[in-house]
């Protein structure tokens, strides 16, 4: 899969985030991908398995704590944007947020981001109306509830929690706790773009 930031990407990283009541999306958007070695040092350190080198993952923003959103490149001969958009938190929750990017945009026009499906997946909706303007242009077709668009992500993919546990070498018996006694590289302290 090619490395090569999508503009759809671009251009939904380019609407603000946040609001003025404070209460917003937890999302800082990244402007590029993370490297290579980057990626392979993360799922490294997140996994505690040194064998892995995070190839299939394509990680393009964080929440404030920082838990990565990336493409999960599972999908043979299928477009970038076609591949499902996974979450891994600092504290060692995963889930399949969406299972492609049009499904993905409409989280946002919902009111909420990567984060929130995990910590607050039955959060009441409250429609951002940029990201909203932005949905009904470029995916028209995928109107559907923050609820509905994660429950169609986990029936696409419904073994990616446990594919992940599998994956965690040091902490098999405690899988969500595969972060908890790593400490990450300090070429990890959060990213952050200009403003």
């Amino acid at each position: 899969m090619e490395r090569v930031f999508p503009e759809l990407l671009t251009r939904l990283h380019a609407i603000k985030i946040g609001s003025a009541d404070g209460v917003g999306i937890d999302f800082e958007p990244f402007d590029e991908f993370y490297s290579k070695e980057e990626t392979s040092e993360w799922i490294k350190a997140w996994t505690g398995n040194l064998s892995l080198d995070g190839n299939e993952y394509l990680i393009f923003g964080q929440d404030g704590s920082g838990g990565y959103a990336a493409f999960w490149c599972v999908r043979d001969s299928k477009d970038l944007l076609e591949q499902p958009i996974v979450f891994f938190g600092s504290e060692g929750k995963t889930v399949v947020v969406a299972q492609n990017f049009e499904d993905y945009v409409w989280l946002f026009a919902n009111g909420i981001g990567p984060f929130e499906t995990v910590a607050y997946p039955d959060l009441e909706p409250r429609q951002n109306q940029e990201f909203l303007r932005f949905a009904k242009e470029f995916a028209p077709k995928n109107a559907f509830s923050a609820i509905e668009i994660i429950k169609r992500a986990k029936s696409k993919f419904p073994n990616f929690e446990q594919t992940i546990a599998q994956l965690c070498h040091r902490f098999q018996a405690q899988p969500d706790k595969c972060l908890h006694h790593l400490k990450l590289p300090k070429s990890f302290a959060l990213k952050t773009t200009a403003t």
